[in-house]
């Protein structure tokens, strides 16, 4: 049984009520509702809000009905790991068994459905723990990332003997994106933490790699959306 899922909260500092805005002529949580549904390997999908309108949408579109989110997921300081807990957990009463739990964020739309196919492949194919996706980082902590002492002078975040003078030199990073996550349940279940045992990149290109955090982001994913949607990327 593998398992589709989406969190979206009511509030939102940055953008209000960003989950559900409009954007190319349908609410934001449903670009990757729709993914999701396109998916043949997904056999369920879920979504887990704290806010009634969207989560009847969730149900509306073919979600199944785990409740609304409790109290203390629901404010901006609940984790992510946790809400994806919860989700199991309540999903597992109804359908038994998962053995492959997916997460969309939905404030990543430029997500293509390759991204989604792709990285869920790549978690059949190797196993880990979990994959997350990841774009290359345009910025490099042993490079150009600089951290104040105790005096107050810059200093490179992370040095290296004898320095580094060229980016090419530096050992690649990456960003952690929240285009998709592709997980094991067990994982989840005993985790206390994204990071606690094998997970692996699905690298992604840094402009799909993009997230709804504040008004500027909307315009700019507007746009990209738009030449997505031109180039006949998007359904």
């Amino acid at each position: 049984m593998i398992i589709g899922h989406i969190g979206a909260r009511a509030g939102s500092k940055g953008v209000p009520g960003k989950n559900f805005k409009d954007l190319h002529g349908k609410p934001l949580i449903d670009w990757s509702l729709d993914q999701l549904f396109a998916c043949e390997k997904v056999d369920q999908v879920v979504v887990s809000s704290d806010d009634p309108r969207i989560y009847e949408h969730g149900l509306k579109r073919g979600g199944l009905d785990i409740g609304l989110r409790p109290a203390h997921l629901s404010n901006d300081t609940a984790g992510k790991w946790n809400v994806w807990q919860h989700a199991l957990e309540e999903v597992e009463k109804i359908t038994g068994e998962v053995t492959t739990f997916i997460d969309l964020d939905c404030t990543s739309p430029l997500r293509l459905q390759e991204d989604l196919d792709g990285a869920l492949a790549l978690f059949e194919a190797e196993q880990p723990d979990m994959v997350m996706s990841c774009c290359e980082s345009r910025k490099n902590p042993y490079f150009n990332i600089l951290e104040l002492d105790e005096t107050g002078s810059l200093g490179i975040s992370k040095p290296l003997p004898g320095g580094v003078v060229a980016r090419q030199q530096a050992p690649r990073v990456l960003d952690h994106v929240g285009l998709v996550y592709v997980l094991n349940p067990a994982y989840l279940k005993s985790a206390k933490s994204l990071f606690e045992g094998r997970v692996i990149p699905y690298e992604v290109p840094g402009d799909r790699g993009l997230d709804v955090d504040s008004p500027i982001d909307w315009e700019i994913i507007t746009f990209l959306m738009g030449r997505q949607i031109t180039a006949g990327l998007k359904g």
